[in-house]
């Protein structure tokens, strides 16, 4: 009997947290700050608190489901295990929207500032580059990658520092609305819920790095305990960071529709407040953050193809590959490398939105698999189980699926043909294994 391919365990919580952080990157809220406050008339702080709300309870159930089944593959193998191999293919082909675009949206979010700041330079040479770097770095291995995204995840964290240095400075100096206490970045006249709500489908982009965790968790010491605790942990400081930058960065620059440029908003913040050094500084905290970002999730996006692979879901002997000396899924790294050149031809907008479709059917497959494990199979019904079994997941459930259908049209358009695309490859698939199996048989005969 063939032995079943296994990563090896070597992660513990601090480089989960970096991990899981660096995916987030610290400057998402500064790269989706533009295109959700026009949407939003002003009120991006009051999106991420919706958000929040419903990402910490999915962050419960994936703590829940780690606990249950310690192995990479994310919502995946979860919806697989507990749910039904049907679904568990669904939810991961729907899941294979965030985990492989993610790394082609950071690079498409490199290219626009680069290209903003070095406009003689083709735009293009940039996604390259990225990709050839980033690629290079996840194929020789998960503690290389943890180790430099460490470094990155400090320097964000540092560039943040100083920019809400500079807004503070800037707002009691008398720059934008002049105070430092307001509730008008939350609430307002201008106030929409289904704006607010929209906003929060597309924040979700945000919060990524959280359920990427969970596809580290066959290389965690000690998951059942580590994995839990580091997604929940990760919700709750980028949580805090963003809603309290988002809320500064509306009080100094208040006037959303001045913004040239949507996507780069946040680069002319940092020249408004900061001049010329908080702009290069920003710049930098930028590319660093696209870095550190671009290798997280391509190394999860990775691990997640490789848990299909094994599971003969997708060919395994491409997709379940691992190189002998490096323990790396090397083919799944390199694909995605080549995937995220479509970067070039991107459009942010669209890209957040479908990417946050396919993390919120994921994160709906994961708040189901609670209920199917723990309260139907396992029977796991006392008065403290309905709560914790059932109530809490349901309740992250219909968050997701409220923000799901807040999702702008064409996003959700492309998500809906992806999923089609993922059942008519999953029929095909099946029918030709059956046939495989009819022809073994006759041949036995």
């Amino acid at each position: 009997m063939e032995k079943e391919q296994q990563l090896k365990r070597t992660l513990t919580l601090v480089p989960l947290l970096v991990i899981g952080l660096a995916y987030m990157d610290p400057l998402v809220v500064f790269d989706t700050y533009g295109i959700v406050a026009q949407l939003t008339q002003g009120h991006v702080a009051t999106s991420y608190l919706f958000t929040i709300a419903a990402l910490l309870l999915t962050a419960y159930s994936y703590g829940r489901m780690v606990q249950a089944y310690p192995k990479a593959g994310s919502a995946y193998t979860y919806a697989q295990k507990s749910i039904h191999p049907n679904v568990g293919f669904a939810a991961g082909w729907t899941l294979l929207l965030d985990y492989l675009f993610l790394p082609m949206v950071n690079f498409a979010i490199g290219m626009v500032y680069l290209e903003a700041a070095f406009p003689n330079i083709p735009a293009f040479i940039w996604v390259i580059i990225l990709a050839v770097l980033i690629t290079t770095v996840n194929a020789l291995g998960i503690k290389l990658t943890a180790n430099i995204t460490g470094l990155f995840v400090l320097f964000q964290i540092i560039v943040v520092a100083v920019f809400v240095f500079f807004i503070i400075r800037g707002l009691t100096s008398g720059l934008g609305s002049g105070e430092l206490v307001s509730i008008l970045p939350f609430i307002s006249p201008s106030l929409e819920m289904a704006t607010v709500f929209t906003g929060a489908s597309i924040l979700c982009f945000s919060f990524l790095g959280f359920d990427a965790i969970s596809t580290l968790s066959e290389e965690t010491k000690n998951p059942k305990k580590t994995v839990p605790m580091a997604i929940v942990l990760v919700v709750l400081i980028g949580g805090a960071l963003f809603v309290g930058v988002s809320y500064l960065l509306q009080l100094v620059y208040p006037n959303f529709e001045a913004f040239m440029s949507a996507e780069a908003a946040s680069l002319e913040i940092a020249q408004f407040v900061g001049g010329s050094f908080l702009h290069s500084l920003f710049l930098a905290g930028t590319m660093v953050a696209v870095i550190s970002s671009s290798m997280s999730s391509h190394a999860s996006a990775s691990r997640l193809l490789f848990a299909m692979g094994r599971d003969h879901t997708l060919p395994k002997r491409f997709f379940g590959y691992i190189h002998p000396t490096f323990k790396t899924p090397l083919f799944n790294i390199v694909l995605i490398g080549v995937l995220s050149l479509t970067a070039i031809f991107g459009e942010l907008e669209i890209i957040y939105s479908f990417i946050s479709f396919g993390a919120l059917i994921g994160f709906t497959s994961v708040n189901a698999s609670v209920i199917a494990h723990y309260f139907i199979r396992k029977r796991e019904r006392s008065v403290q189980g309905v709560l914790l079994n059932l109530l809490i997941p349901l309740s992250g459930a219909i968050f997701c699926i409220s923000l799901l259908f807040s999702i702008e049209r064409n996003a959700l358009t492309i998500g809906l043909i992806w999923m089609i695309i993922g059942l008519v490859y999953f029929l095909i698939r099946r029918r030709m294994h059956l046939k495989f199996i009819v022809e073994m048989n006759h041949d036995k005969e």
